[in-house]
């Protein structure tokens, strides 16, 4: 596997990115499905309770509708992630890799490696702290696609994953855990995974009908 280093080295043309000093912002929308069985506990016990399995396996997408990395356009990119998280999930010892988008330039590329990676400090800061293991990242195509309440992530054959929030009393009104200390934002939509695959990495996941997210992100660092 491919280190971020050794990545980052694929483009010796592009702008260093100056780990941890550059600003960055990104505002989209994230969704994870996960193997919990039922709603991810860590949401709320923020990652004192263990997952419903004992461990966590996750694919996760992002949709950047507005975001930069210093001097590079980050808007309209899609991210592609998988984590596995041995424990309880403040132990670390994360597992990680992420896909970016290929329409990203060099310096875009990078930059989004550094904030998945941790590097660029801020909000993803955690991840420096808490994956052990980078298994890489590669340029591929990442398509984040939303039709009525569904979402849905295509990373090429890599993952194939579609979530939809869990109807309340209230069809009209999706479940929300509100106002939560949650990393990826105070806000999560309760959902269901209605595909969940993944094929990357030497993975091979089958997560439908397991619990999902939506999540509104308003992520930045720096700081």
């Amino acid at each position: 596997m491919e280190t971020a280093a050794r990545i980052d080295n694929r483009h010796p043309g592009a702008q260093k990115s100056g780990q941890g000093t550059v600003p960055w912002a990104i505002k989209g929308e994230l969704i994870l499905n996960c193997n919990c069985t039922v709603f991810c506990p860590c949401v709320v016990s923020l990652g004192k309770h263990p997952p419903t399995e004992g461990y966590c396996q996750a694919w996760a997408g992002v949709r950047i509708d507005e975001g930069h990395f210093g001097d590079a356009d980050l808007s309209g990119l899609n991210v592609g992630l998988i984590l596995e998280i041995p424990g309880l999930m403040a132990r670390g010892n994360w597992k990680a890799a992420a896909y970016i988008d290929e329409r990203a330039d060099d310096d875009a590329y990078n930059g989004l490696i550094d904030i998945f990676s941790g590097k660029a400090k801020g909000t993803t800061g955690l991840f420096k702290v808490l994956v052990s293991e980078f298994l890489g990242a590669e340029r591929a195509p990442v398509l984040f696609e939303t039709e009525g309440k569904t979402r849905r992530l295509i990373v090429g054959k890599q993952i194939h994953g579609e979530v939809v929030p869990v109807g309340g009393a209230n069809s009209e009104e999706d479940i929300v855990v509100t106002n939560t200390e949650y990393w990826m934002g105070a806000d999560i939509t309760v959902a269901t995974a209605t595909k969940g695959r993944v094929r990357a990495f030497g993975r091979v996941w089958d997560f439908d009908g397991r619990s999902a997210e939506i999540c509104q992100i308003d992520w930045n660092g720096p700081r």
